[in-house]
């Protein structure tokens, strides 16, 4: 019986299957623009990149474009060009001395090295209400499978909003500095030929450093007046994720209030929603938003981000670890401070507790 099985295995017809090949049609690159000029004084920075889209295989990667003409023009026709950074590429400077004004517009200008002209829709600098006040909550966010919550602190900003008109307000983390401390009696040298222990052998400096960095914003923070027009109100801000080292002593950030126009909040909105998308299958699928750029020659080209203009008032904020409720564990660096990238000894001359 079981040779007459064999048997019929053998007779059974072997067909092989051929491969079904998809033909998707190459994506093409999307012209990214970034920036915001504001009354604060410069240089302000305008970013340009390329991104691949779907099909291709470079998909996803983050080209910068380089060698491109870039100018800021008003609607009293003063013209300002922009620097391209040597050590950021893609990266377009204004001058330093110069800021935005409320009440004119501006648009931005851009050639591309292939010749292609691209602008932005005039933009109209909105008055903004300073920072009344700043203050801090404690937030843990619960993480799906791990044991630790997520935390960190959310920045409220009072302010007074004014009567009698439509405010769009945009918030950004500004420059931050904080009391960073090492343990360099720890620190053990990696094993080598000369140096074979495994024992710690300490250095004699240093613990404590002042470290700066720019952790830019987790979420987009903005809001418009509708719901507290003409009134005092407190709105969150930004939020800073503590990693185990930013509030172990003090942390100091500049917290940036711009006014922006309808149109970049109704872009930023849209931005907004799909970046907290919860990832459900019933969330809505991701979409190409776009700004207010455009080609020129083709005008139907798709261009990503937005040129922002608006006023600006920035207030600074010192945070005590004392004010934390919730504080993460303290993260051990196993060595001298200084090592650390954006570390050094001496505090910013600006630095007043």
């Amino acid at each position: 019986m079981f040779k007459r099985f064999i048997y019929l295995l053998l007779l059974v017809p072997v067909a092989c299957i051929d491969p079904y090949e998809v033909d998707i049609e190459e994506g093409e690159q999307l012209l990214t623009v970034e920036g915001i000029v504001t009354t604060q004084p410069g240089p302000h920075r305008i970013r340009l990149t390329k991104s691949d889209t779907y099909g291709s295989v470079f998909e996803g990667l983050i080209r910068p474009v380089t060698g491109a003409t870039v100018i800021i023009r008003d609607d009293l026709g003063e013209v300002i060009f922009l620097e391209e950074n040597a050590e950021e590429r893609g990266a377009y400077y204004t001058p330093s001395g110069f800021s935005a004004v409320i009440g004119r517009s501006y648009s931005l200008q851009i050639q591309t090295q292939d010749g292609k002209v691209y602008t932005s829709l005039p933009e109209k600098v909105e008055d903004v209400p300073q920072i009344k006040d700043l203050s801090v909550a404690t937030l843990r966010i619960p993480v799906e499978g791990e044991t630790n919550d997520r935390s960190g602190i959310q920045v409220i900003a009072e302010i007074d909003d004014p009567v009698e008109e439509n405010n769009f307000y945009l918030w950004q983390n500004g420059p931050s500095v904080y009391v960073l401390e090492t343990r360099p009696d720890l620190y053990t040298p990696r094993p080598s030929d000369t140096n074979p222990s495994r024992d710690p052998q300490p250095k004699p400096c240093c613990i404590t450093c002042f470290r700066s960095e720019d952790i830019g914003n987790q979420s987009v923070f903005i809001a418009q007046d509708d719901n507290f027009n003409g009134l005092t109100t407190q709105i969150p801000v930004a939020f800073i994720e503590d990693d185990g080292l930013r509030f172990v002593n003090t942390y100091r950030i500049d917290i940036r209030q711009i006014g922006i126009s309808q149109e970049a909040y109704r872009f930023l909105k849209l931005v907004k929603q799909q970046v907290e998308i919860s990832g459900s299958v019933f969330d809505p699928p991701p979409a190409t938003i776009r700004g207010n750029m455009i080609n020129l020659e083709n005008p139907e080209e798709v261009i990503l981000g937005y040129f922002i203009v608006g006023a600006e008032d920035t207030k600074r904020l010192y945070i005590d670890k004392n004010d934390l409720t919730f504080a993460q564990n303290v993260a051990i660096i196993p060595d001298d401070c200084r090592e650390v990238e954006g570390a050094q000894l001496d505090p910013p001359a600006d630095w007043n507790p």
